[in-house]
């Protein structure tokens, strides 16, 4: 199988080539724009974000095999010029999860009402992290990428890239509430749940 790097290389001597980088990420990119800015303005950051991408093929790093930390770093720095569209996503999300959540009169009314309240006070918390640290966060929650996929995609070591999501954990810890999951990582640097005693 051919891997990104394959393709870039071979997409700076027959450009057409570019359109399987395209059809390979595409998706994942406008997912991530949309989570953070709405559909909107995912259709314009999807497409500068390839733009972007085949007008600096040279900058793409070959010790790499996957675009993907390359590309979610051209996507937010893109996202950075609608902050004003995430800005308002967020608060609306802050201010109608509540009411959305009372729509239903059916059974589960009490854990609708529980996740929006939840994804109410994640709004509020999101909207006033610092939006390095909330940049850092949504590529590694969102983009799914590891701490050094990150570090790649912002350009800063890996060091960095940890400092900015502890931080931007404690700001979770403390906006969230009294109760926050106990968290650990597993073998993989993911967040996972630590065992509760029954």
């Amino acid at each position: 199988m051919n891997t990104d790097r394959d393709i870039i290389r071979r997409s700076r001597d027959r450009p057409a080539e570019f359109a399987a980088l395209y059809d390979r990420h595409a998706s994942v990119i406008y997912r991530y724009a949309a989570r953070r800015a709405g559909d909107f303005v995912a259709d314009d950051v999807t497409s500068e974000t390839f733009l972007v991408a085949f007008e600096c093929l040279d900058s793409f790093d070959e010790r790499r095999e996957d675009a993907r930390p390359w590309l979610f770093g051209i996507a937010t720095n893109l996202l950075r010029r609608h902050h004003r569209a995430e800005a308002r996503l967020l608060k609306a999300a802050a201010r109608s999860a509540p009411r959305e959540a009372g729509a239903d009169s059916t059974e589960g009314i009490a854990a609708q009402v529980d996740a929006a309240a939840a994804m109410a006070k994640l709004a509020k918390c999101l909207k006033a992290m610092p939006a390095i640290d909330r940049d850092t966060l949504l590529l590694y929650a969102w983009a799914d990428l590891s701490y050094e996929g990150i570090a790649d995609a912002m350009g800063v070591p890996v060091g960095t890239v940890r400092s900015r999501l502890n931080r931007a954990r404690r700001i979770l810890r403390t906006g969230l509430g009294p109760e926050p999951l106990d968290e650990t990582e597993n073998e993989h640097g993911r967040l996972a749940a630590a065992p509760r005693d029954a």
